[in-house]
């Protein structure tokens, strides 16, 4: 008797392990949105994706210069974030270890978007290694 009340009791702890440590039924990652991007200004570009976060937006990619004869020539690429009405959440670039001058360098920096759903719009933009946007792609949240 004692044989089979530790067996039912054994089988019991068991069953309740598995069906405790099993995720939820219907439970899945959902993956966030990425839209793609390429600005091209003359011989130079800057391209990659944003990935749309709940409250940042990631932004990766590469951009190439093709001339080292300033940094009039250099470039950098920069993004800015706007919520659904329109209003500006936030900015930020690559690190200027990144800029490229006569070069293709490689980036991947993080914008705030600090409101509830995250950014609605994103503006992605080469600039002139100075701060000057010299053409700016923008994109709708997916």
């Amino acid at each position: 008797m004692k044989a089979h009340l530790a067996a039912a009791l054994g089988s019991a702890v068991l069953t309740a392990g598995t069906l405790l440590g099993a995720p939820a039924a219907g439970a899945q990652t959902v993956a966030y949105p990425i839209t793609t991007f390429d600005i091209p200004v003359g011989n130079t570009w800057t391209k990659g994706t944003v990935t749309w976060y709940n409250r940042s937006i990631e932004v990766v990619g590469t951009h190439k210069s093709v001339s080292a004869a300033g940094s009039a020539y250099c470039r950098r690429t920069w993004a800015y974030t706007y919520d659904a009405a329109g209003r500006m959440l936030g900015s930020a670039g690559s690190a200027p270890s990144d800029t490229a001058c006569g070069n293709t360098k490689d980036y991947r920096f993080v914008v705030p978007a600090d409101v509830v759903g995250g950014a609605a719009l994103v503006r992605v933009c080469l600039d002139d290694g100075n701060l000057k946007d010299l053409l700016c792609d923008p994109a709708r949240r997916p």
